[in-house]
């Protein structure tokens, strides 16, 4: 495992982030299932969690906060909490929809404190400042040692950092958009941010620039670059949303180019697609969420990978030869 450091964030942030999403207390097999699972992942090295208010109603904080406080490694790992998304009444990014999320997330981790605070949405509408004021306040209480978006465009984290310094405020460190070899061709949740293709050019430069870390959810695009998929294949019925949410002509393109490339390097289609966010030229921590232990390591493995120049365009279709 490789680490970086996020600005405000003390400990070692590691390059990949174990998705929790899919860990409760819930499974048939019992919330010792995902204990062991999280254990494993931890003895790899792999110290950084992406958590969510709104995972399973509030099950998926309190299975990782239970593992986290039995296992007494607090002060060990990285966990990035998110709040303030949209439900069916409202939008909820506001002040008190902050204040009122993180407060919850807190008890139900029973953590002091929050190592990566991301609002999980953006309303356009809201003005900037009450947002960075009140993440500015719960930040120097020590509730949260860092605070980002997720799903913001790279325009309005940039209007909410200008806001920042021009009050002497702390700025966003952090933004979790989509970001994949593969671009989104239909979401089934609204307000969801995707720097991927050619349409996120613009805002990829803009991160490239600024080297803020990027966190990249569905980096293996639910599935759909695991090595699983074929554009010639049926899809599984576990594959059959990968294929529904990403399956574009061009994605299958990019994908086939992929499996070749794969094959080449003695790789596979996961390390491919991950060494490309890699050599992509920005911050990247991916969010992966695999649920085997040996998958993690091949993801790992892809942080020793380097793709030429000519590999990168080859892959993302900005050119017809490697």
């Amino acid at each position: 495992m490789r680490y970086a450091t996020i600005p405000g964030v003390d400990k070692p942030v590691s390059r990949l982030v174990q998705g929790t999403g899919f860990v409760g207390s819930h499974d048939p097999c019992g919330p010792d299932r995902w204990f062991a699972h999280l254990d494993a992942v931890f003895e790899l090295g792999c110290t950084t969690f992406d958590t969510a208010h709104i995972y399973g109603f509030g099950d998926n904080e309190r299975t990782v906060g239970r593992w986290v406080n039995q296992r007494g490694i607090r002060e060990e790992v990285v966990i990035i909490g998110k709040g303030a998304h949209f439900n069916d009444d409202r939008d909820r990014v506001t002040p008190y929809d902050i204040t009122s999320d993180l407060h919850d997330s807190l008890a139900r981790l029973q953590f002091d404190y929050i190592d990566l605070y991301l609002l999980h949405r953006d309303d356009p509408l809201m003005p900037v400042g009450p947002l960075v004021e009140v993440l500015n306040e719960h930040l120097s209480v020590g509730l949260i040692r860092a605070f980002g978006g997720s799903n913001w465009t790279h325009a309005r984290i940039e209007e909410a950092n200008a806001y920042a310094e021009a009050h002497d405020l702390v700025p966003f460190v952090a933004s979790s958009p989509h970001f994949s070899l593969a671009e989104i061709v239909k979401y089934d949740y609204r307000g969801v941010v995707s720097i991927a293709g050619p349409p996120g050019r613009g805002a990829r430069e803009w991160y490239a620039r600024e080297q803020m870390a990027v966190i990249p959810w569905s980096s293996l695009c639910s599935g759909f670059l695991s090595g699983r998929v074929r554009r010639a294949t049926p899809a599984a019925p576990s594959e059959a949303t990968a294929s529904r949410l990403f399956g574009s002509e061009a994605n299958y393109e990019r994908l086939e180019r992929a499996w070749i490339l794969a094959q080449d390097r003695g790789l596979t289609v996961p390390q491919v697609a991950l060494a490309y966010l890699w050599g992509s030229g920005l911050n990247v921590f991916p969010i992966v969420g695999p649920k085997r232990v040996d998958h993690l390591q091949e993801n790992a493995a892809a942080l020793d990978v380097e793709l030429t120049p000519g590999e990168m365009a080859w892959l993302d279709l900005s050119r017809p030869t490697r």
